[in-house]
């Protein structure tokens, strides 16, 4: 069974390429994310046992199907994108829990599970009364994911691959990534690639500056992010090295907006009103779904910033990281003045 996007036939707008994890997400204190030795607003990678040893000292707690790239999918297929996804799990109950979540909101999902070895992924997301997140993630069986699980007419087929960084440790998944890469371009097609989290910045800027410049048409980052790439000091200065490296950048800063950018053309994208801003986790992941999704239909960049900033908006106004509003209701005005239906 696949989801209404299809992967059996037929163009895809976009084929996400991820870990694919459960979150499990519960509020917090500032002490509590001390006590736990955890770094606040960051993703700390962890092993089963703490794992185990985190959750069962997690407060009420929600879970729902996340993973960055699955987010993003997510949000592509509600804004009404052909698309796909790349994934691994294992055949327990929370690989069962990610398959039907991704597949009943219209994303293909063809990856099959593992039959041994650890579990499916999960990502305990500790929401502090600031709206920020702090995670720590087992990554189970997603970090098995290697060449073998890509399929290369899959992104033959996708109009853009999109890569997250947070896959981009292991040996398999950078072979995987590089497979993905070089079928989507060998077809005529782009490769966009979140940078994720600082914290796989400063784990492999170099291999992540040789990935940009070499396979990369479109860089998805936050502020942070891009400064730390490129280990400087401004974003203005981050900025006129991104623009060498890539064909489009999409930056993040937070209530600041986002900037796109694409050889001299620079647009600057006001962030959406939010009444209340209740949980940034996937605001990044949604604004990557309105940005694709706004290049697949063919919108100018500044239209597409403003999609990206309206899916923003949506994802951080409740618990949760993957859209709860009709996406295709709020995105409308958009489109329509962007001359798109």
């Amino acid at each position: 069974m696949t989801g209404t996007g299809g992967a059996s036939g037929g163009a895809l707008d976009v084929l996400c390429i991820g870990n694919a994890i459960v979150d499990v997400l519960a509020h917090a204190s500032e002490a509590d994310i001390g006590r736990l030795g955890l770094a606040k607003g960051t993703m700390t990678l962890i092993d089963a046992p703490t794992a185990e040893r985190l959750y069962t000292a997690m407060g009420p707690a929600v879970e729902a199907s996340g993973g960055s790239a699955g987010n993003t999918a997510a949000g592509l297929a509600a804004l009404g994108a052909r698309t796909a996804y790349i994934g691994k799990v294992r055949n327990d109950d929370l690989g069962r829990i990610f398959t039907h979540d991704i597949r009943a909101i219209g994303c293909a999902f063809d990856s099959p599970p593992a039959t041994s070895g650890a579990g499916t992924a999960r990502c305990l997301i500790y929401v502090t009364p600031d709206a920020q997140r702090t995670m720590a993630t087992y990554l189970g069986a997603c970090a098995e994911l290697g060449p073998g699980d890509i399929d290369a007419a899959l992104a033959a087929r996708a109009g853009i691959t999109y890569l997250e960084g947070y896959l981009w440790d292991r040996d398999a998944a950078k072979a995987a990534f590089l497979k993905a890469a070089r079928s989507a371009h060998a077809a005529g097609r782009r490769v966009a690639l979140s940078l994720s989290d600082p914290f796989c910045v400063d784990r492999h800027r170099d291999s992540f500056r040789e990935l940009v410049a070499g396979h990369v048409d479109i860089l998805f980052a936050n502020e942070s992010e891009i400064l730390s790439l490129y280990q400087v000091g401004s974003f203005d200065d981050a900025l006129q090295h991104v623009r060498k490296d890539c064909q489009i950048a999409a930056l993040t800063r937070s209530e600041k907006g986002s900037v796109a950018v694409s050889g001299d053309e620079v647009h600057v994208i006001d962030a959406e009103r939010v009444g209340k801003v209740v949980d940034t986790t996937g605001a990044g992941d949604l604004f990557a779904s309105g940005f694709l999704f706004g290049l697949a239909r063919g919108a100018g960049l500044a239209a597409c910033g403003r999609l990206g900033s309206i899916c923003a908006a949506e994802a951080i106004s409740h618990m949760g990281p993957r859209p709860e509003a009709d996406l295709k209701a709020l995105a409308r005005p958009a489109l329509a003045a962007a001359g798109l239906s």
